[in-house]
């Protein structure tokens, strides 16, 4: 997909939301939002706290009503402004924030539930197979209070996969974890919901949870769906300066349109589109990210280290340039340079981004 503010549209989607839009008493939620998934895609709002991300799950669930627009799931109109299906017949799963399971049944009986459909037999080689993909066999009889947070955790998403859900919805579901755990854990939920051919919206304000699990990730801001797109292209392609800005790290650093296709900015002359509203000889920003700014000792271009971060294998460096304007590199962690040091640097810019220095977001 193209970087956009609008996702494409699905030959037969799973779940599509067609211009939706919420309000608490008179104050707007999110308007205008639509976008589609097909089976087995995974996707994730992204955005800050109070965006609406966790509102927008709310209506695909049931438990929210919108004010305008459509949902449709598996081809069955579920919301509209005058009618709302109730969210126990959507036949989606959700794992919410807190887990929420029941403390007096222990794992299996957790996982089964929602099977009382099911026959007996039928039942125990479900809740057999879950265990076994989630890796909870050996705690099957423990309760919940006796579980670590990770474990809790697979109880959780095994009990919403467990019926097999059209949809599942995963509501911050690793925000009570540590780092580590949180990142092993996303890994193998990805893993887990590929395996299970099921379609899933996580939402997040976690940048490096939404690009280890989704296929595709909704920026939203203030209600609205900034940008539709893939990590990669969310990160290399931002559509606006809202999105260049909240995605990764980096700063703007001023630059002069040269030609259509080239910008001089402090480090050199970089290959790149201008904004549509510019011309020859105005003013832009760049974004410049981390791994554009290389250490080379060899080269005459010094920069001074102001701070710090060690991050392992690399440290962050945030570098002020001869004019006063500030960089950040990635710097392999054996390069051990103190505060205040001068170091060698150069531009290696594959996908420059730039934006009118008005400010105004466009």
């Amino acid at each position: 997909m193209s970087a956009s503010a609008t996702p494409e549209k699905r030959a037969n989607p799973v779940l599509t939301l067609s211009e939706i839009a919420h309000a608490y008493q008179d104050r707007n939620t999110f308007s205008g939002l639509g976008f589609s998934l097909e089976k087995g895609q995974i996707a994730c709002l992204l955005g800050p706290s109070g965006c609406g991300k966790t509102t927008v799950l709310r209506c695909i669930a049931g438990f929210e009503s919108i004010g305008q627009g459509s949902i449709h799931v598996n081809g069955q109109l579920v919301s509209t402004a005058q009618f709302s299906l109730p969210a126990h017949q959507r036949h989606i799963g959700m794992v919410f924030q807190d887990y929420a399971l029941f403390p007096h049944l222990d794992v299996q009986s957790n996982i089964a539930f929602g099977l009382h459909a099911m026959g007996k037999a039928e039942r125990g080689l479900r809740v057999a197979e879950l265990l076994d993909i989630v890796g909870l066999n050996e705690v099957r009889y423990a309760y919940p209070h006796a579980l670590s947070g990770g474990q809790q955790q697979r109880v959780a998403l095994a009990r919403a996969l467990a019926p097999k859900p059209d949809l599942l919805l995963l509501d911050e579901p690793f925000s009570n974890l540590d780092t580590e755990l949180r990142e092993r854990l996303g890994l193998e939920v990805r893993a887990i919901l590929k395996q299970q051919n099921t379609t899933a919206i996580l939402v997040t304000h976690d940048q490096n949870e939404a690009f280890a699990i989704a296929d595709e990730i909704g920026v939203l801001h203030q209600g609205q769906m900034q940008q539709w797109d893939t990590p990669y292209n969310l990160y290399h392609q931002p559509t606006n300066r809202f999105v260049a800005d909240f995605i990764g790290e980096g700063v703007f650093i001023s630059g002069t349109v040269l030609a259509p296709d080239k910008i001089e900015i402090e480090l050199g002359i970089v290959p790149a589109r201008m904004p549509e509203d510019c011309c020859l000889g105005c003013m832009v920003d760049v974004l410049v990210r981390p791994d554009d700014i290389i250490h080379d000792d060899l080269s005459p271009v010094l920069a001074t280290v102001v701070s710090k971060a060690f991050r392992g294998a690399e440290f962050l460096y945030t570098l002020e340039l001869s004019s006063g304007s500030r960089v950040l590199s990635l710097v392999p962690s054996h390069h051990n340079h103190a505060l205040g040091e001068q170091i060698g640097i150069r531009l290696e810019i594959d996908h420059v981004i730039a934006f009118h220095t008005r400010g105004d977001g466009n």
